[in-house]
């Protein structure tokens, strides 16, 4: 489990080695492929758009991060892939939108005031074509995940060095509503002392999704618990939601 907030250069180019491609990833690829025309917001260092590209996606992709060090590491990759530095709040879209939004990583649950939420889901329905669809995932408060983000829980990346870097999580405080708080602590020799990382998540149900992506003018078509589409339950670990134009 890694956040997003991955500012500086040296946080960046880990990001893929400590986010493997998987499943989630595939669910993705394959919904990028089949739509003409994507724009991926939180886009991060790239890759799936990168990964679309290679497989002989012809249409327009675009990429929104607000981390310029992200976009750092998806500048890298090859194929003309549009990388631009923002978030929904800073662009204007074309009147014929994208065929595809999406949002990958957990990246929705860093929107986290009502009105931030609301202002993100306008400039989505923005974005779309009249019959664009908004794919994102969050992941299902039920199954209280946080509860697993425990200092002992230590996860291991070799860095572009080739150096041992060492990343462990803990909770900060109690649950605030729907909203957790945690850190990110960062250790090897990249860095002289821990690099410690603060973030907040907003863990919204099924039904106060449905809720803001309504007053969005956005309607749920599918909600999924898992990458292999089985349906939410309260152990579900995701809730993956697919939602279009009303």
């Amino acid at each position: 489990m890694v956040d997003h907030s991955f500012a500086d250069l040296s946080l960046a180019a880990l990001y893929e080695s400590l986010n493997p491609w998987g499943p989630g990833d595939d669910f993705y690829l394959d919904l990028v492929m089949s739509a003409g025309s994507v724009l991926d917001v939180g886009c991060g260092t790239g890759r799936l758009l990168r990964r679309a590209r290679g497989e002989g996606h012809e249409g327009r992709l675009m990429g929104l991060d607000p981390a310029a060090a992200m976009l750092v590491q998806a500048r890298r990759g090859e194929g003309a892939v549009e990388w631009v530095l923002g978030d929904l709040r800073t662009r204007h879209w074309e009147t014929e939108g994208f065929d595809l939004v999406v949002m990958t990583g957990h990246a929705f649950q860093e929107l986290l005031g009502d009105e931030e939420l609301r202002a993100a889901l306008a400039a989505v329905r923005a974005a779309l074509s009249p019959t664009g669809r908004f794919v994102f995932e969050t992941r299902n408060p039920a199954a209280r995940a946080w509860e697993t983000w425990t200092p002992d829980r230590v996860h291991e990346v070799t860095g572009p060095d080739g150096s041992t870097v060492r990343l462990q999580h803990e909770v900060v405080g109690p649950t605030v509503g729907d909203r957790v708080t945690f850190t990110g602590t960062f250790e090897g020799v990249l860095w002289d002392r821990p690099r410690v990382c603060r973030s907040t998540l907003r863990f919204l149900d099924p039904d106060a999704l449905s809720g803001f992506l309504s007053d969005a003018g956005l309607e749920v078509i599918e909600q999924h618990g898992d990458w292999a589409r089985g349906p939410v339950t309260s152990g579900s670990p995701e809730i993956i939601t697919v939602a279009q134009n009303t």
